[in-house]
Order: C-alpha cells, then structure tokens, then sequence
C-alpha cells in the first residue's frame, strides 16, 4: 500500500479491461480506484456485494442502473452514490472517449 500517490496517475487511456487498483485496505476498509474506458458489465449480471458501497465518479461518464430502479442513473464527474449491501446494480456505460475515473469506498460487515 503507498503512503501517496496521485489519483490519475498511471491511466491507460482505451486500455482493454477495466483497471481496479486497491489504494487502502483495513479490516471493514477497502478503497480502490477503478478506470473504465468504455466497459459496462456484462449483459443480465448485476453485481450483489455483502459490503455497502460509496462511489464517486471523478472523470468522465457512466450509468448505473439498479434492479429496483426503472432506468439507469447517468453520472458525471462530482456525482456519488451510496450502494446498500445486496442492492443489485450493474454498470449500464461508461464513456468509450476517454477514461471514467471512480473512487470505490467499501465497507462494514459482510
């Protein structure tokens, strides 16, 4: 784990898969930086963590759509969303011209 580092360092821009890197861990902590450049999560699967899940989006664009929700949420950079555990989700796009940036934050019990 490093003790500092810069958020959009290391980015490759149309890499071919989602990069996650996990920047801090303890125990019920784990915040990870993840670059989409164009993924979206595969059709008909939705994600279903044990752990509650705090998301900001902090460069490009993405859409989340989740199980109980008619239709996606678009999201721009400054948007955040704090994800119940077990709330379904998925990642409808994310914007193919350049990287989505998140900051993934999970934690609690599970």
């Amino acid at each position: 784990m490093r003790e500092s580092g810069n958020l959009f360092a290391d980015v490759v821009p149309g890499a071919a898969e989602e990069q996650v890197r996990e920047l801090l861990g303890a125990p019920g902590l784990r915040i990870e930086r993840i670059v989409s450049t164009g993924q979206a999560s595969p059709p008909g699967f939705f994600y279903d963590q044990p752990r509650a899940e705090w998301v900001v989006l902090l460069s490009g664009s993405a859409s989340l759509l989740f199980a109980d929700e008619p239709g996606p949420r678009h999201l721009t950079p400054g948007d955040y969303v704090l994800i119940a555990p077990h709330r379904r989700h998925r990642v409808e796009a994310t914007c193919p011209d350049g990287p989505s940036v998140w900051l993934a934050v999970h934690f609690g019990d599970g």
